[in-house]
């Protein structure tokens, strides 16, 4: 059974850090683009960043450009999204995504195919 299985998040404050890692078991991790989304109660899962299978492409939600950075190790099935300077904004619950065959929305939940079960981010003080 392939699952994602996210971990990393945790308590920070404003202008902290934290690493998000993503794990993958029973897949071909370097066929999948994979994304990362984040969610608070009553809104819809927003797009926050995505690479191509071989890393060469990647992609950032203007909320979170020149602070977040996402990276993965294709020899480890994992992939990461670092987030630097956080602000109380980006409190949310983060999902990773896996996207098998690309469709052109890589902003839209619907474009992936596997999810993790999410991991809460809180940025206050």
């Amino acid at each position: 059974q392939v699952r994602l299985v996210e971990s990393g998040g945790g308590l920070v404050q404003p202008g902290g850090s934290l690493r998000l890692s993503c794990a993958h078991s029973g897949l071909a991790f370097e066929g999948y683009a994979m994304g990362w989304f984040r969610q608070v109660p009553g809104k819809v899962r927003e797009f926050v960043a995505r690479n191509s299978g071989n890393g060469e492409y990647t992609y950032y939600s203007e909320s979170v450009k020149g602070r977040f950075t996402i990276s993965r190790d294709n020899a480890k099935n994992s992939a990461f999204l670092q987030m630097d300077n956080l602000k109380p904004e980006d409190t949310a619950v983060y999902y990773c995504a896996a996207d098998k065959f690309y469709r052109g929305q890589y902003s839209d939940p619907s474009e992936y195919d596997l999810w993790g079960q999410g991991t809460q981010v809180t940025v206050s003080s």
